[in-house]
């Protein structure tokens, strides 16, 4: 069995463009599937449970400030000219740099980015948090 994955660090790329490999916070890897209610007729003790539509959360990362952040704005700028759904991976790494776990996403968008508070009287970690939306999870590769 292997090591457990440990919430270290998260590399994403979309499109094949790398966009950071220090990704501290991955929240929102997550469907839920709407459940429909069917009462029988004339069966009185039985209710049909037929599954709905499937909805998907928001990704939302989160990042301390480095100068991988251009690249991010570089990426949002890019978007901001022609939107198209693009495809996304978040790779989750060990402390070695090792793939733990891994993710594929459709029809990534980016639907908020927050910068960083400056203020000098902190002493907090200057951080980035980027909100993807995207339309489900595609099918590893050899998968079934």
């Amino acid at each position: 069995m292997g090591e457990p994955g440990l919430s270290l660090r998260f590399k994403v790329k979309i499109d094949g463009h790398d966009v950071g490999a220090v990704w501290t916070k991955c929240e929102g890897l997550s469907v839920e599937y709407d459940v429909f209610e069917y009462h029988e007729g004339g069966e009185n003790s039985f209710v049909h449970r037929l599954p709905g539509r499937a909805k998907y959360g928001n990704l939302k990362l989160s990042r301390p400030l480095d100068s991988d952040s251009t690249e991010i704005a570089s990426w949002l700028s890019s978007v901001i000219t022609s939107l198209k759904r693009q495809t996304a991976e978040v790779t989750c790494l060990d402390a070695a740099g090792n793939t733990v776990g891994q993710w594929s996403l459709m029809g990534v968008y980016p639907v908020r980015w927050n910068g960083p508070s400056l203020d000098t009287g902190g002493n907090q970690v200057a951080t980035e948090t980027l909100e993807l939306s995207h339309n489900g999870f595609l099918r590893p590769s050899g998968g079934r």
